[in-house]
């Protein structure tokens, strides 16, 4: 049975949080062990901004580096995550039931908003994830509606991460 799971906030720090991620870093790790298996992550990141809801269908959604500057070995770390099209899907039909417009990227990867925690909480990449983007010129009314929307899933056992 699936369980019910919460809506987390979560911070993704500076690009070096990934090398020291310190106490907030073990904080997450104690969070994600404390959940119900999720059935799959929608992951909403601060650094893929679009004009509509847009949610990511990579069967395999690269580690996007989007940084410059930081240490080499940053470079280096991959998050190997897993896409999954029926969960994609279902995030579409949810955004789309809620009467908001959303759209398909066949392509989008995981920028260091996402794959960073999702590394530290996850680190077995075995969650199937499912990147969503914002809408920053929409403001908070945006941001409440694509919540609203997204609530159903969480029932169907999709954990919901914004990471800022």
């Amino acid at each position: 049975m699936t369980q019910t799971q919460p809506a987390l906030f979560v911070p993704h720090g500076a690009p070096t949080f990934a090398l020291r991620p310190g106490a907030a870093g073990a904080a997450l790790v104690r969070l994600a062990k404390s959940l119900p298996a999720p059935r799959a992550i929608v992951i909403v990141s601060a650094h893929w901004d679009t004009a509509v809801p847009t949610v990511g269908f990579a069967e395999r959604p690269e580690t996007i580096h989007d940084f410059w500057g930081f240490p080499e070995e940053l470079y280096g770390l991959n998050y190997p995550a897993t896409g999954c099209r029926e969960a994609a899907e279902e995030v579409v039909a949810a955004i789309r039931a809620a009467g908001l417009p959303v759209e398909k990227d066949a392509a989008r990867g995981l920028d260091h908003g996402a794959w960073i925690p999702l590394r530290l909480m996850f680190p077995e990449a075995d969650v199937p994830v499912i990147p969503l983007s914002i809408q920053s010129r929409g403001g908070a009314t945006q941001a409440y509606k694509l919540g609203q929307a997204l609530a159903p899933l969480a029932a169907r056992g999709f954990l919901v991460i914004a990471s800022g």
